[in-house]
């Protein structure tokens, strides 16, 4: 048996610093009139938490699992049906052809920034262009998690590195109502990633790399490029029976690949060939097809100029909107050709030596 390393993980919280955690959210003065309703709350929260009642609502999984005995969690299994349904449109040939056009920057007018970003400004012309082909142009737009109540892309916990068979597909870490890891938006941008033909995005560059909302999503989408779709075949989380699968054989499902891609990278100063070149990689890994050398589009605006006038600076650079705007036709053209089955038929049916 391969030996599970442990001690890392911290002791419980005191019940002293859990109170304290969790009436932070409620340190407004307008709440104090409900203190004995807070107080209430913060038992039921503290059973919750010492019980590790992650999953309140569960299901037996039924035919087609493992283990068709097992508790499933319900919101996981709505999910799985989800990017189920999701699949079955992307595959059918009479349904219109979809791009996913994500906008991956942090800011927004709604938030401290005060102004949009200039990444959404250029997702904007990409949809214009898109929708001017007759592509269907659905925008995520990543800078949500900073602006709206609630919105949240969890972390990803790295279950791929214990055992492949340890990350499920769609992910099962979240929610965690017993840690209050809540309102996990990944379970719905599984099922728009999954119903897309292509994806699309536009990022600036933060200190050499990708904004942490779009790395948020990059780390969690590790389940699509090998997840196994089967939590109860390790019993949940269970780490040895894991790993068992892993050294037994395991197949790396790629369920996502087979949809092609774009990319517009932005920056000011630095970092911009790197960061594009990693996106790069990331989706070739995945299965994706890039959509050709013009759609992999890496750009300075207002190189070394005051951050104040930037958007001046893409008012005046109406060569980079017309690269932008070749990006999104590059991504078109190459849906077109795909589901056409002619870009298929021109690549090679190879196995990978190194599945990982």
């Amino acid at each position: 048996m391969i030996q599970i390393r442990k001690g890392q993980a911290p002791a419980h919280l005191a019940r002293a610093e859990f109170s304290a955690r969790f009436r932070a959210s409620f340190v407004d003065p307008e709440f104090r009139a409900e203190d004995p309703s807070i107080a209430r709350l913060e038992e039921i929260a503290w059973r919750a938490y010492v019980d590790g009642r992650k999953a309140p609502f569960t299901q037996k999984a039924g035919p087609g699992y493992v283990d068709p005995n097992y508790d499933l969690s319900v919101e996981w299994i709505t999910t799985k049906q989800r990017i189920g349904e999701a699949q079955l449109r992307w595959a059918d040939p009479a349904s219109p052809s979809r791009v996913l056009v994500i906008c991956g920057s942090a800011r927004n007018d709604g938030t401290c920034p005060g102004e949009m970003s200039k990444s959404f400004r250029l997702v904007g012309i990409a949809r214009e262009t898109l929708e001017q082909a007759d592509i269907q142009a659905e925008v995520l737009d990543l800078s949500l998690i900073t602006s709206e109540y609630g919105r949240n892309i969890h972390p990803c916990k790295g279950c791929v590195s214990t055992a492949m068979p340890l990350c499920h597909w769609p992910c099962s870490c979240y929610p965690n109502y017993a840690l209050n890891q809540t309102n996990d938006w990944m379970a719905e941008i599984y099922e728009r990633w999954t119903a897309a033909h292509a994806v699309l995005i536009v990022s600036p560059v933060y200190w050499y790399q990708s904004p942490s909302p779009l790395k948020l999503m990059i780390d969690r989408l590790v389940c699509a490029d090998g997840g196994n779709p089967d939590p109860t075949s390790t019993s949940g989380k269970k780490a040895a029976k894991a790993k068992d699968l892993e050294m037994a054989g395991w197949d790396y499902p790629q369920h996502l690949a087979g949809r092609a891609y774009g990319l517009i990278v932005h920056g000011d100063v630095a970092g911009i060939e790197g960061s594009r070149r990693a996106l790069s990689d990331w989706l070739d890994w995945m299965g994706f097809i890039d959509a050709g050398a013009q759609a992999r589009l890496d750009r300075y605006i207002g190189y070394y100029e005051p951050y104040a006038t930037s958007h001046d600076a893409l008012d005046r650079d109406e060569l980079v909107q017309e690269e932008a705007r070749n990006v999104a036709r590059a991504v078109a053209k190459t849906v077109v050709e795909l589901r056409a089955g002619r870009l298929q038929a021109a690549q090679p049916k190879l196995s990978r030596p190194r599945p990982k």
